[in-house]
């Protein structure tokens, strides 16, 4: 079991130039480097404040020479959107830049908004992600890709750049049962986003992806999967309501992105609308690693119990929750969360990775400032 950080990269309100906001992601990928955090996701987001990283392999190219051991991941590359000889070749280039710490996050993507401003289908998604995943293993395990499938098309073509070893660990992320399965098939981990989702409600994709498994003849025990969730190791009771209306305005965002139902004010997305059956912000601290010390303590050691995931990987900075303060919260994490948690169950990585029954623990829950 490991922890990793979730860089969405966007913004709230105006005034943060590019710069800033890039600059603001690689301090929290060194921060989470030198605190022996394991993994550093880089969100693809094009043409709204929702997140304005076009290239996530860009960012690992970035970050490469200023970390040392975190594993850098594309969240995600959105596979439909780009030129598949291309694509794999640059791959190959960021994990020889990296000397082999790329993670290769995939999926299909979700935005209409963004799917229309690349004149791509999004409705072809999930067969064009298909297509693609066969191109990429063929270009980073053999020289030569060649492929005609129902909508690419790849003539023998020599792949110059190489991975730094073997292939880069791949982990297809999304909901869809038609990505799960083609995980499943290629042994790929996955990586499912559980937004507001109690503990309970999170725990229930585990049998979920292990049916995926079975039924695509593979042992349901081999299952490798993560998590994507919200974090704040707070300062105060008003730190961790402001933290947490952040990352419900996020959550509107993205709904309203998928929908359709965008509000569009100038060049900002507005996070302004209710999404429907919206939590309200009580049950988001209810849900979430989000309070104090103890609070992070007792939720993350009782989310990694009764899920048996393998890695879960935290938004800290979201909207208007500054950096300072996010960078705080994940030092406190790294320093005092972690600690705690594995007084409870033990070194991380020896955590095993199936629901562990529950038994007594000594943290407290602080209701005050959770």
């Amino acid at each position: 079991m490991e922890f990793g950080i979730f860089n969405l990269m966007g913004y709230r309100t105006g005034g943060a130039s590019t710069h800033q906001i890039l600059h603001e992601a690689v301090e929290m990928t060194k921060l989470a480097d030198q605190g022996g955090i394991g993994m550093a996701w880089f969100a693809e987001h094009h043409f709204s404040n929702y997140g304005i990283c076009a290239s996530p392999l860009i960012m690992a190219a970035h970050c490469a020479p200023q970390t040392k051991n975190i594993k850098l991941a594309t969240g995600i590359l959105v596979l439909p959107l780009y030129s598949p000889a291309r694509l794999v070749s640059e791959i190959a280039m960021v994990d020889s830049l990296s000397e082999g710490r790329l993670v290769l996050g995939i999926g299909t993507g979700y935005q209409p908004f963004e799917f229309e401003r690349f004149g791509a289908d999004l409705s072809q998604s999930k067969e064009l992600f298909t297509e693609f995943v066969e191109i990429i293993e063929q270009g980073l395990t053999q020289e030569f890709v060649e492929f005609r499938g129902k909508h690419l098309w790849l003539p023998k073509t020599h792949i110059s750049a190489r991975p730094y070893g073997s292939k880069p660990e791949i982990w297809v992320a999304g909901h869809a049962p038609q990505i799960h399965q083609e995980a499943a098939r290629r042994g790929y981990p996955m990586i499912v986003n559980g937004r507001f989702q109690t503990i309970d409600e999170v725990a229930r994709n585990r049998p979920l992806l292990r049916d995926v498994l079975a039924g695509q003849g593979v042992d349901p025990d081999t299952l490798h999967w993560g998590l994507l969730r919200y974090c704040c190791v707070a300062d105060s009771r008003e730190d961790a309501l402001d933290f947490a209306e952040n990352a419900r305005w996020q959550l509107r965002v993205a709904g309203a992105l998928r929908r359709r139902e965008e509000v569009q004010k100038g060049h900002m997305i507005m996070g302004d609308t209710p999404f429907p059956n919206e939590q309200t912000l009580e049950q988001i601290l209810d849900s979430q690693m989000i309070g104090d010390v103890e609070t992070c303590i007792q939720r993350g050691v009782e989310e990694i119990r009764k899920t048996g995931v393998n890695h879960i990987s935290l938004y800290f900075q979201l909207g208007d929750y500054g950096h300072d303060r996010a960078m705080r919260s994940l030092e406190r994490f790294i320093t005092e969360v972690i600690p705690g948690i594995e007084k409870e169950l033990g070194p991380l990585s020896q955590v095993p990775s199936a629901p562990q029954p529950a038994t007594g623990s000594g943290s407290t829950f602080n209701r005050a400032t959770a």
